[in-house]
């Protein structure tokens, strides 16, 4: 079974508009390997689910810090 690229696009724009119905963005970001390997050591061993979660929880621990100061 193929599914066509109307299809496939489809389903990601009713993803997109999933994320946006939960008050949340999505974005692409270019990093180096190094970094990408950085945060899936840290999802590793936080036990997360992805990579945003892991940018997630640096955020915030980097603004709690900001806001210390």
């Amino acid at each position: 079974m193929s599914i066509s690229g109307n299809t496939v696009n489809e389903r990601q724009r009713a993803r997109r508009r999933r994320i946006v119905a939960q008050g949340r963005f999505q974005f692409v970001a270019d990093l180096p390997r190094a970094t990408v390997a950085y945060l899936d050591e840290i999802k590793e061993r936080e036990g997360l689910r992805n990579r945003g979660q892991v940018l997630e929880q640096l955020i915030e621990v980097g603004r709690i810090a900001a806001q210390q100061q």
